[in-house]
C-alpha cells in the first residue's frame, strides 16, 4: 500500500513570509535612520574636522627656513655670512628602497662616510616626508651629473640653500664659535616648530649664545599636491622672518694685529683687550685656533680626532677657559689692599737683602734678584717687581685680606661675559684648601700667594677685566661682546654698558700711588718693561709676570744650565697694561705660554713686544720693533703641568 503525501499549508507559509518581510523592513528602516543620523552628525557636528582632513589630502604645509642673521665687527666688517650652495636632499617617504638608492647615488656623486653618518642621524630626527640633506656643497659637475640621472631617483632632488660661512676663518673661531648640524638633544631644547626647516644650530661662542636672535622665525608654504603627493602649485605663503644682524664690540683690525703678533712670536697663548670705560671687548685671541668652516657641513671624524689630540689644543679657548697663575700681575692688587687697609703707606719701605723669612720658620723665600733691591718703597716695589717687599706685605695682610681684594676685582668668579664657556678661576682660601686638598693652610702658602704662585688661578679675561678696573680707578663694567643688533626692517639698536660692583677705597689718591708704580714699569729705566717696550708717544701703565713650569734650585741669573730644557718646560710670561695712563682707552692682558726661561733680561720680550704692536696699532703709531736690551726682570716661581694651562698649580715653597 503506497504512502500518502501531505498537502502544503499555503496560508501558513504566506503568514510566515509576511512576518519575515515585516521584520526585514523594520531592520532596514532602522538602518536607514541610523545612516541618516550618522550622516547628519558628520555633516553638522564634525564638519570642521573632516573638512580639514580632506584638505590635508591635497594641501600640505611646507616649512621655509629663515635666513640666519649676519655678524659684523664694530666697524661693519663681515665676520659671519650666508653663502648660496647646492645640496642633495632625500625624501625618504618617496623612496621604496633607501639603502639601494643611496648606493646608486654614490656611483654618480661621491658620498663620504661622514655624509652617510650625518644623513642617518638626521633621518632619526625628521619626519619621513621631510627633505633631508644628504650632501652639501655640490659642485657644478655633480649637479649636472645628477640632473642627467634624476629620472632614476624619485624622491631625490637638488636644492639651493644658504650655508653659514666665516670669511676670516680661524681668526675669530673662539669668539664666533660655529654652527653645525642640529642633533636630537638640541631639538628637544628648542621650539621644534620653529626649527622644522632648520638643519643647523649654533654650537659655540656668539653663534650659540645669541642663537635665538640669529635664527629667525620659520615660514610656511601652503602647497597643492596631486594624487601621488607631488606638489602642483603654491596656494599661500607665510614668509619667514630673518634673524637679527648683530654687531660685535670686536675690532677686527686689532684682533688681526694681536693674533699675528702672538703667532709670529711662535707661542701658544691668549690676548684680551677691553675698553675700560664701557667693558666692551675689543679683541679676544686664543692661539692656536681652528677653521670653523670645517664644522658647518660636517667635519670628518679623522680630522676632528686630530684637532682633539693635538698637543697645541686648538679647540681650547684659552681666553675664557685657560687657568693660569697670576704670577707678579697680582702685586698691584696687594698694593691696593695694603694702602686701603692702612697696612702700609706709599712711603713705607723695607730693606731687601734678596730673601725673606717668616718668624719661627727656617724656610727662605728668595727674591728674583739674588742680591736684592736694597731699600724699596711701594712705588719701587711695583716698578722693579720686588718679591721681598710683597712677601712682607702678604705676611702683614694675611690671606683673608688678599682674597677679599682679589674677589672685589672679580677674580674667582665668572665675569658675566656673553659667552657660555667661561671658567671662574680660583681664589684660594684656607677653607678652599681644606675642602679641595684635604690639608691645612700654612703661613708659607700666604707668602707664595704674594708673587702669584701657589693655588691662585685666573683666566686671561679676568686679568683684563681686573686691570681695566685699576685703569678706571675702581669703576668696573661687565665685559660684553654685543655692540648692537638690527631686526629686519628696524633701526639699529645699540647695547648699553652694565656697571659691576665698584672697588671703593678710603682714599682715592691710593689709585694714583699704585698706577704711578705701574707706569714706571714702562717709563723708568729701572722698570721691568722699560728697555723691551721702548719709548712710545703714549703713556702706559703695566705689570709683568713670569710663571715657572718647574722648581729650580737657584735664582742665579745664569741660565746656561737651563738651555737644554724642552719648550714645554719654559716659563709662561704674563703682562697686564692700560693706556693712556690718565685717560685709559684700552686695557690688555697677554699670556704667552712657554715663552721665557729663567730671570734673563729677555724673559718678558714676547709679551712686551706683543703689547707694543697692539697699542701702536690702536693709537695709530707706525710699528717699529724695539731692540732687545738686557734689563731687570721679575720671576714668580710657579710649577704647573706642561703643555699650556692647567686646573691645578703646585707651589714650590710651602710653609
Amino acid at each position: 500500500m503506497s504512502k500518502r503525501i501531505p498537502i502544503k499549508n499555503h496560508l501558513q507559509e504566506i503568514h510566515l513570509i509576511n512576518q519575515r518581510s515585516l521584520i526585514a523592513l523594520v531592520i532596514m528602516i532602522l538602518l536607514v535612520i541610523m545612516l541618516i543620523a550618522r550622516l547628519g552628525f558628520l555633516q553638522l557636528t564634525r564638519h570642521d574636522l573632516y573638512t580639514t582632513l580632506s584638505k590635508k589630502n591635497w594641501l600640505d604645509l611646507v616649512p621655509i627656513e629663515p635666513t640666519r642673521g649676519l655678524i659684523y665687527d664694530r666697524h661693519g666688517v663681515l665676520l659671519a655670512e650666508n653663502i648660496p650652495i647646492f645640496s642633495l636632499d632625500v625624501i625618504p617617504n618617496s623612496i621604496d628602497n633607501l639603502p639601494k638608492t643611496l648606493a646608486d647615488i654614490a656611483k654618480i656623486i661621491p658620498l663620504s662616510d661622514t655624509d652617510i653618518a650625518q644623513f642617518q642621524k638626521e633621518l632619526k630626527q625628521h619626519r619621513r616626508f621631510d627633505e633631508i640633506p644628504l650632501k652639501f656643497r655640490l659642485s657644478e659637475n655633480e649637479v649636472a651629473r645628477f640632473y642627467e640621472n634624476q629620472y632614476r631617483f624619485p624622491g631625490v632632488l637638488v636644492k639651493a640653500r644658504l650655508l653659514r660661512h666665516y670669511p676670516l676663518g680661524e681668526r675669530f673661531s673662539h669668539v664666533l664659535g660655529y654652527v653645525s648640524r642640529i642633533n636630537i638633544d638640541e631639538v628637544k631644547e628648542v621650539d621644534a616648530s620653529n626649527y622644522s626647516a632648520t638643519n643647523y644650530i649654533g654650537k659655540l661662542g656668539i653663534e650659540q649664545f645669541y642663537e635665538d636672535d640669529l635664527h629667525g622665525t620659520v615660514g610656511y608654504e601652503q602647497a597643492e599636491n596631486d594624487s601621488s603627493g607631488e606638489m602642483v602649485r603654491v596656494l599661500n605663503e607665510i614668509k619667514p622672518i630673518p634673524g637679527k644682524n648683530i654687531y660685535l664690540t670686536i675690532d677686527s683690525g686689532l684682533q688681526k694685529v694681536a693674533e699675528d703678533a702672538l703667532t709670529q712670536a711662535g707661542f701658544r697663548g691668549a690676548i684680551v683687550a677691553i675698553q675700560p670705560s664701557t667693558g666692551q671687548v675689543l679683541a679676544m685671541v686664543s692661539v692656536p685656533s681652528f677653521d670653523p668652516n670645517t664644522f658647518v657641513s660636517g667635519i670628518d671624524a679623522k680630522d676632528f680626532q686630530a684637532l682633539q689630540l693635538s698637543p697645541d689644543r686648538p679647540l681650547y679657548n684659552r681666553a675664557l677657559r685657560g687657568l693660569y697663575p697670576l704670577a707678579s700681575t697680582i702685586k698691584p692688587y696687594l698694593a691696593i689692599e695694603g694702602l686701603d687697609s692702612g697696612t702700609v703707606t706709599p712711603e713705607y719701605s723695607i730693606f731687601d737683602p734678596g730673601f725673606f723669612k717668616l718668624k719661627n720658620y727656617s724656610h727662605i723665600f728668595h727674591d728674583w734678584r739674588p742680591h736684592g733691591h736694597g731699600t724699596v718703597n711701594l712705588n719701587r716695589a711695583i716698578m722693579c717687581s720686588c718679591d721681598t717687599y710683597f712677601y712682607n706685605l702678604a705676611s702683614l695682610l694675611g690671606i683673608n685680606r688678599i682674597d677679599d681684594i682679589l674677589m672685589r676685582f672679580g677674580f674667582g668668579d665668572e665675569t658675566g661675559i656673553d659667552l657660555y664657556e667661561e671658567l671662574p678661576g680660583v681664589v684660594a682660601s684656607p677653607e678652599w684648601k681644606r675642602k679641595v686638598k684635604g690639608v691645612s693652610w700654612y703661613p708659607g702658602d700666604t707668602i707664595n700667594t704674594a708673587i702669584g704662585q701657589g693655588f691662585m688661578q685666573a683666566t686671561p679675561l679676568q686679568l683684563a677685566v681686573g686691570v681695566a678696573g685699576i685703569a678706571n680707578r675702581g669703576v668696573r663694567y661687565t665685559p660684553y661682546l654685543l655692540l648692537g643688533e638690527q631686526k629686519p626692517g628696524k633701526p639699529y639698536a645699540q647695547e648699553k654698558p652694565t656697571l659691576a660692583d665698584p672697588v671703593k677705597l678710603n682714599d682715592p689718591s691710593y689709585w694714583e700711588d699704585v698706577i704711578h708704580g705701574m707706569a714706571n714699569v714702562i717709563a723708568s729705566p729701572e722698570g721691568t718693561g722699560f728697555h723691551l717696550f721702548g719709548k712710545a708717544p703714549y703713556t702706559v701703565a703695566a705689570k709683568t709676570g713670569t710663571a715657572q713650569m718647574f722648581s729650580r734650585k737657584s735664582n742665579d741669573q745664569d741660565i746656561s744650565h737651563l738651555a737644554g730644557l724642552p719648550q714645554n718646560l719654559h716659563d709662561h710670561t704674563l703682562l697686564i697694561a692700560f693706556a693712556p695712563v690718565d685717560h685709559p682707552q684700552i686695557a690688555i692682558a697677554i699670556i704667552a705660554e712657554n715663552s721665557g726661561l729663567g730671570v734673563s733680561s729677555e724673559s718678558h720680550g714676547p709679551t712686551l713686544g706683543i703689547a707694543r704692536k697692539i697699542l701702536d696699532y690702536y693709537f695709530g703709531v707706525p710699528q717699529q720693533p724695539p731692540k732687545p736690551t738686557p734689563t731687570s726682570n721679575d720671576n714668580s716661581n710657579t710649577a704647573t703641568k706642561p703643555n699650556g694651562p692647567t686646573t691645578e698649580t703646585k707651589t714650590q715653597r710651602t710653609g
